[in-house]
């Protein structure tokens, strides 16, 4: 395995895992900002969108397991460096919630709350139970690595493939987010657990689950209608 792809594929989860969920954090309920789920949603799709052009060309800008599992079903990335992707993946998002962590908490009075974690239940934004949180995760995540498929099919128009996948996220979080504060990608999910607190922790296994499943299912759909290979090679 190339050790650049790994540190890139590290650096590119350490933006997205900071970019957006650090919009969540400090800027989403902030009086003078108040960026909002849109503004959250927004972050979220353009750490995609400048890191697919930046290191796209060096590993493929997968930034998320989800995405390398998906793209193996779809046959477009060697299944033997899954896990060497996977790992360098939740380093990055652990690294970029410590950040998160250490700057968050010089503010006076600082609570880690919810840090930007998923949750279903009680600690849904929108209170939605288990089954409708799992049923969202395969469906968007299954329908992210569609989008992520065809935009990088070798008769897609080349060079636009991360500004549809980059939305193709923003809008996967404007639907989402009050259901399971949007997961899509567990590694995003693993760092910001890690300071949440105990609940963050028991139900982090739904936010591996459901977007490896959504993952692999939408690869292997695409596959099935497109089963060309592709020339390019991005995503979350």
């Amino acid at each position: 395995m190339n050790m650049q792809k790994l540190v890139a594929e590290g650096i590119g989860t350490f933006w997205l895992t900071f970019g957006g969920c650090g919009a969540a954090i400090f800027a989403a309920a902030y009086p003078q900002l108040g960026i909002g789920f849109l503004g959250v949603a927004f972050a979220f799709g353009l750490t995609v969108l400048t890191m697919a052009y930046t290191i796209g060309p060096i590993s493929g800008c997968h930034l998320n397991p989800a995405v390398t599992v998906g793209l193996a079903a779809g046959g477009r990335f060697p299944k033997a460096d899954i896990v060497p992707y996977i790992i360098a993946q939740v380093i990055g998002a652990i690294v970029a919630a410590v950040a998160l962590y250490i700057i968050a908490s010089g503010k006076p009075g600082f609570e880690a709350g919810g840090f930007a974690a998923n949750g279903y239940g009680a600690h849904s934004p929108g209170h939605y139970g288990l089954f409708s949180c799992f049923i969202a995760e395969v469906v968007l995540t299954m329908m992210f690595l569609f989008v992520i498929m065809g935009s990088t099919h070798s008769k897609a128009p080349v060079g636009f493939a991360p500004i549809a996948i980059g939305l193709c996220l923003t809008l996967i979080h404007l639907i989402s987010i009050p259901i399971t504060n949007t997961s899509v990608n567990p590694a995003r999910s693993t760092g910001p657990a890690l300071f949440a607190g105990a609940w963050a922790i028991g139900q982090l296994w739904m936010f591996w689950v459901a977007p490896l499943i959504g993952g692999a299912l939408g690869g292997v759909i695409f596959r099935a209608l497109s089963p060309e290979p592709s020339a390019q090679i991005v995503g979350k």
